[in-house]
């Protein structure tokens, strides 16, 4: 299948220009990079992208046996780069992406130079002296819920996953987002999510590496933060001024210019 309609890729902003690809959180599409992309257009080449059962790509290319883990993730963004001829390119990762390009630079180390994690998290469930955030029960329990009443899940989940109470309309987009995604896709995608344990690949990370939190986020607290830039050796940690695990959303302004500032910083 043509992996342009697969993934429904995008490309856009300077074709000249070193190329940044941006890739989206579980529950979500390239959408939600809509702040960032004129931030880098003028300058970069930026590729957007959605992951096979997320936004408007292909269903019928899903297939549970490889997207039960996070490395068949990684497979779709490694594919995209070759299909595009991509070298060196930065890759920005939301969320669970920040671990998915972690696999994919490993992968496919010709084709990603550097990575952006945006509020990244390893591994979601607490286990001796980390702290993921969450315990086993939590996360056995936001996974029971999820399965047995998808949208009543994601109207639930989604103001706290994006915090800003004073602003519910970014709630309600995510809320959106979420309700837009196929139910059994995104029980697969969830699991292979909020189940992974990306601990040990951090270890081999290899790329200039810039590692954002948030100053206020229940999903990947200030620890995590802390653990992923100790363990990617050489790493840059950057504590935004935002509230919630989307600062892309809540915090553009803020998001986009460490952004600019580390790709800059690469030259």
């Amino acid at each position: 299948m043509d992996i342009v309609r697969r993934n429904n890729v995008t490309v856009t902003g300077n074709p000249h220009g070193p190329t940044v690809v941006l890739a989206h959180g579980f529950g979500c599409d390239q959408n939600m990079w809509r702040m960032t992309v004129p931030a880098l257009a003028e300058k970069y080449q930026v590729v957007l992208f959605d992951y096979v059962g997320s936004g408007r790509s292909e269903p019928s290319a899903f297939s549970e046996g490889r997207y039960g883990s996070l490395a068949g993730y990684a497979r779709d963004v490694v594919e995209i780069c070759e299909a595009l001829g991509l070298r060196d390119a930065v890759l920005v990762g939301h969320s669970v992406s920040a671990m998915i390009g972690v696999l994919a630079a490993s992968m496919a180390p010709q084709s990603i130079g550097a990575l952006v994690m945006v509020a990244p998290s390893p591994r979601y469930i607490d286990d001796n002296n980390y702290r993921g955030g969450f315990s086993t029960e939590d996360i056995d329990e936001l996974l029971a819920s999820l399965e047995s009443n998808y949208l009543g899940w994601s109207a639930a989940m989604a103001p706290v996953i994006m915090g800003n109470a004073d602003r519910p309309e970014l709630g309600d987009e995510l809320k959106n987002s979420f309700c837009a995604t196929d139910p059994d896709m995104a029980r697969v995608f969830a699991r292979a999510t909020f189940l992974s344990d990306s601990r040990d690949d951090l270890k081999h990370v290899a790329v200039p590496t810039l590692v954002l939190e948030c100053a206020h986020d229940v999903i990947a607290p200030r620890e995590v933060g802390t653990f992923v830039h100790e363990a990617v050796h050489g790493s840059t940690l950057v504590t935004l001024d935002a509230t919630g695990h989307c600062p892309h959303l809540s915090a553009p302004e803020a998001t986009n210019e460490a952004i600019k500032e580390f790709l800059a910083v690469l030259g």
